[in-house]
């Protein structure tokens, strides 16, 4: 493993290790929340696929980290990005709590690549800000991110793997972590950088609390039409079941 890092122009001393080690450290630490999207979107998935759904989501979102890790601090600056961004995080936690659908013989695929497009997405969602952390680390050094990031890949699978195998126990779990997904939505639009100056006009104060403000609307908007669509499902499934006569 050293001469291939030195073929490739890595430095191996000390330092360098410490710096991955750093990486790895970062990513796991903020990946919790990314768990939580990889359990609850591949949970559905018949059990075959379900450690490819995993393994493919996370690694396309980490992926999409390394993109952004170059762009993210000017992407950050942006006006509505992540007031766009969190509105398709509540999009995606409400979607996960929704009843799956069976499908037919020809279905296993394309729900395999619908879950990793969650995964994915609602990744890149949640690592704008958390990307900075892991690039600060690297200190510019591109191999670097890349090899630190590819071994948090098995311990990102591993928590995924832990909190599915929960939710066969708890399914109270599901609920959980969509609430907490809207409590990041919530956030996420919070720290638009066009919310920001609008809500500082009201007083310094004010972009403070509102990330409170706006991290409990979105836990109570995601399980209030969570529930409502999961209502909605069900009595259509008990009119099909008993139509009237």
């Amino acid at each position: 493993m050293i001469d291939l890092l030195n073929s490739v122009g890595i430095n191996t001393q000390p330092a360098f290790w410490f710096a991955v080690l750093q990486i790895i450290w970062i990513n796991v630490l903020l990946s919790g929340d990314n768990a939580v999207v990889i359990a609850l979107a591949c949970r559905s998935l018949p059990s075959k696929q379900r450690m490819a759904g995993m393994v493919l989501g996370t690694i396309v979102a980490l992926l999409m980290r390394l993109i952004f890790a170059g762009i993210v601090a000017t992407l950050m600056e942006l006006p509505y990005l992540k007031l766009v961004g969190g509105l398709a995080l509540l999009w995606i936690a409400i979607k996960l709590l929704a009843p799956q659908e069976e499908g037919g013989e020809n279905s296993d695929a394309s729900s395999l690549w619908h879950a990793v497009k969650l995964i994915a997405v609602a990744d890149i969602v949640m690592s704008l800000d958390n990307v900075i952390a892991v690039a600060a680390a690297a200190n510019g050094h591109f191999m670097l991110l890349v090899f630190g990031l590819g071994i948090s890949v098995p311990l990102i699978v591993a928590g995924a793997n832990i909190i599915m195998a929960l939710l066969n126990y708890f399914p109270a779990i599901v609920w959980a972590g969509a609430g907490l997904l809207g409590w990041i939505a919530g956030e996420v639009i919070a720290g638009d950088t066009a919310v920001v100056g609008y809500a500082s006009s009201f007083g310094a104060d004010i972009p403070e609390k509102l990330h409170l403000v706006s991290g409990i609307l979105g836990v109570i908007i995601v399980l209030g039409v969570g529930y409502l669509v999961r209502m909605r499902h069900a009595s259509a499934e008990q009119e099909h079941a008993h139509p009237a006569e």
